[in-house]
């Protein structure tokens, strides 16, 4: 008896997964670089191999297709704690500066999050504090140089941040230029765990189809970012559950999502959290942590720099 056409499929899917993989390590074998390494990691229905070599630096990446799948974790924790408490609009003034940081004392936030021209003042007003000092890194765009985004993280941790929200490069991720995400990536990673600084990495997620998103996470998963992030808040659009959700699933459990842009209510937030999120970008964040609205707010178009 001849198997129907579902069982045909799913063979061929098990087979060509099986031989995907096993042409992926022979070809790491013999692409790896003298003294260097490269990881291959596979989700939503694409591989992606980084290659960094004994220098550190980022010599190779790319991208093929393959059928899998990750699945979604369950989150818990305070919510005051699990809040990046945001101030990045252009006209910010030193008063409202260190009203955050008083809002952020108060609240125990587990951040601040401003410019780098900020970082210095927030760090002597929340010293002796558990609330970190996180600024943001080719902020908003992400089209500045690798090198300048490299040097632009190096001079915020010296002034006194401990968390680095960078953009990636968005263009060269829709040109599929993976090897300039990824060195682009890397090296504010480098410079960053260095001194001891945590990495989120903004994909800016309005601007990017499923696949690219994919694409993106396992990058940043590969070249050692401790968060995705979600958005600027100045793209044009903020998190969305369904992206929240792919990010985990791509990265997995054991690297934090930061959803971002628009989430402005309780009811965000937790369904931001519920979708995987392990930190919430607001300037809402007093707001938030009152607890559920009397009604629901009407829907509205994600606000400035969330």
């Amino acid at each position: 008896m001849s198997p129907d056409s579902n069982t045909v499929q799913q063979l061929v899917e098990i087979i060509t997964r099986e031989v995907l993989i096993a042409m992926a390590e022979q070809e790491q074998k013999s692409a790896t670089p003298v003294g260097g390494q490269c990881k291959f990691d596979c989700a939503e229905g694409l591989c992606v191999r980084t290659c960094i070599d004994r220098a550190g630096k980022v010599v190779d990446a790319g991208a093929e297709r393959l059928s899998s799948s990750l699945g979604v974790i369950p989150q818990e924790g305070s919510l005051a704690r699990m809040i990046d408490h945001t101030l990045l609009k252009p006209d910010a003034t030193p008063d409202q500066i260190a009203q955050l940081c008083f809002e952020a004392r108060k609240h125990q936030f587990a951040s601040v999050c401003v410019n780098p021209t900020w970082v210095k003042l927030c760090a002597q007003l929340l010293q002796g504090t558990p609330v970190k000092v996180c600024t943001v890194i080719g902020f908003p765009l992400g089209a500045t140089a690798n090198e300048v985004k490299a040097f632009e993280a190096t001079n915020a941790i010296e002034q006194g941040a401990t968390e680095i929200d960078m953009v990636i490069n968005i263009g060269a991720l829709k040109a599929r230029d993976l090897e300039t995400v990824a060195r682009d990536i890397y090296g504010v990673v480098k410079a960053s765990h260095a001194r001891q600084a945590l990495v989120k990495v903004i994909l800016e997620t309005t601007l990017l189809t499923d696949e690219e998103k994919t694409i993106a996470c396992m990058i940043c998963k590969e070249a050692g970012a401790d968060f995705v992030k979600t958005s600027t808040g100045f793209g044009g659009g903020g998190a969305t559950v369904h992206d929240v959700e792919l990010m985990r699933r791509v990265v997995g459990p054991d690297i934090g999502v930061k959803a971002s842009g628009g989430v402005r209510t309780y009811e965000d937030a937790a369904s931001m959290i519920k979708a995987g999120a392990t930190r919430i970008g607001a300037s809402a964040g007093v707001k938030i942590i009152q607890g559920p609205s009397a009604a629901q707010p009407a829907a509205g178009s994600a606000g400035k720099g969330y």
